[in-house]
């Protein structure tokens, strides 16, 4: 129940404010991001911002958010106006006093780490700023005049019918801005289109989900994929800051080389974009884009999939590692060996559990994504594994649907995708995991003996 106070009567029809929740306040600007310092100056200019109203009397009530209009009768009036102001008039203080929170989130385009993506953010700041000036002189304009000449003011409107230097400014002031903004937009543009002479060329074919890359000339070539774990997808797990932005193998490119990129696609239209190189572009199926980037400091770029792909588009992210000429050269050596070594793979000697590990993380990486970590699947698009009379039968049909894929399914032929051990190994973890114990073990020269058959 609210307690009536009476007040003198010079404090008559005074607005004072009631018990705002000052730890809500505090919260949400913890929830925002504001340091501790930051909030402490902030505590500190609304002391002093009470204390310079030492003539409003503060009236109690267990109400939020309102206000209490004392009378000289000593009767108490409950209001809500003013109350949102108050409020607003805080956040506005912590605003003014530090705009760290709001930089914080990173508004503005990044600067990259190329001289094209110099230029593109360059340019993008000048017209941005040419845009910002026209606005303030045209709404100043505006504002101007509709405050001096207010029907307030016994101003009236003038009559006439069109200027011709009016007009003639009005169309020339807007030529001469665009001629302005047009000359470095296209040196730009002519810049980015240009990848001849480059040293190093990369074709990028994207699947669902995920991205290939090969080495032209260099007989390298692999998948990209989603390294982000279940766990962490379904809240099973706290999240990385590089959540369903890691792969399993990042594209790997020297420093200060013309790198020049030659886009395709398998199946649907994808777009290859990463913001600190200014590169994006669609991979298209049947069609060939190009661009290129020469990377100035050594780091690990990240970017994403920027054209809807389908169910998974979230989960094709990609990972750009920039390192130095010789630590490039050592790389190379070592994938070519890795191949020879995965080559050499069909005469080893498997045992059942090396298979079964295997295929645990090739099943991860490439299956999970669309039959699901228990094998459940997604019917009808993805069939359940689990319990599958595909699974539970003849190994032959198994190692055929896997290698040639089923495209009216939306299945990929993972025979051009995997590596005949990669391919064994996944064939019998399925057979072998949830419900189908079959007991069966398939070996990579059994899968390199099928597709030497087909």
């Amino acid at each position: 129940m609210t307690e009536n106070i009476t007040v003198p009567s010079q404090m008559q029809r005074r607005i004072i404010p009631a018990r705002l929740s000052f730890f809500r306040f505090f919260k949400a600007l913890n929830y925002l991001g504001y340091p501790d310092w930051q909030k402490q100056t902030i505590l500190i200019f609304l002391v002093w911002d009470w204390k310079n109203k030492k003539k409003r009397p503060i009236l109690r009530t267990k109400s939020n958010f309102y206000l209490q209009r004392a009378t000289n009768d000593g009767c108490t009036i409950r209001c809500k106006e003013n109350a949102m102001c108050r409020l607003l008039h805080l956040f506005s203080t912590a605003l003014v006093l530090t705009p760290a929170p709001l930089v914080a989130l990173e508004f503005n385009m990044p600067a990259g780490v190329t001289d094209t993506s110099q230029s593109v953010f360059n340019l993008h700041m000048t017209i941005f700023y040419i845009c910002l000036v026209i606005g303030i002189i045209v709404f100043g304009i505006m504002f101007w005049s509709i405050f001096h000449h207010r029907k307030s003011k016994g101003a009236k409107a003038a009559q006439f019918h069109g200027s011709v230097l009016v007009e003639v400014i009005w169309t020339l002031i807007p030529l001469l801005i665009l001629i302005a903004m047009a000359i470095p937009a296209t040196t730009t543009l002519t810049d980015m289109y240009d990848a001849t002479e480059s040293d190093l060329d990369i074709q990028v074919t994207g699947h669902q989900w995920k991205w290939h890359y090969k080495y032209i000339g260099e007989d390298v070539d692999f998948f990209s994929i989603l390294a982000t774990s279940r766990e962490e997808i379904e809240n099973r797990k706290q999240k990385n800051p590089n959540y369903l932005l890691e792969v399993d193998n990042a594209l790997v490119v020297p420093t200060n080389k013309k790198i020049r990129f030659l886009f395709t696609s398998n199946d649907v239209i994808h777009s290859w974009w990463v913001p600190d190189l200014a590169v994006k572009k669609d991979a298209i199926p049947g069609f060939i884009n190009e661009s290129w980037t020469l990377i100035n400091e050594p780091g690990t770029y990240r970017g994403q999939c920027a054209e809807l792909c389908g169910k998974h588009h979230a989960f094709m992210p990609i990972e750009v590692k920039a390192v130095p000429e010789v630590e490039y050269l050592a790389w190379l050596d070592a994938q070519k060996a890795s191949k020879l070594a995965a080559a050499g793979a069909v005469d080893k000697d498997w045992s059942k559990d090396e298979l079964m590990a295997a295929g645990a993380s090739v099943y991860e990486k490439n299956c999970a994504v669309c039959h699901q970590a228990d094998g459940s699947g997604l019917p009808p698009a993805f069939p359940p594994l689990n319990g599958s009379a595909i699974v539970q039968g003849d190994k032959t049909g198994h190692m055929q649907l896997v290698i040639n894929g089923r495209q009216e399914k939306g299945m990929p032929a993972f025979g051009a995708q995997l590596s005949v051990a990669d391919i064994a190994a996944v064939i019998t973890y399925e057979r072998n995991s949830w419900d189908n114990q079959t007991g069966d073990m398939v070996s990579p020269a059994e899968v390199q003996s099928l597709m030497d058959s087909q």
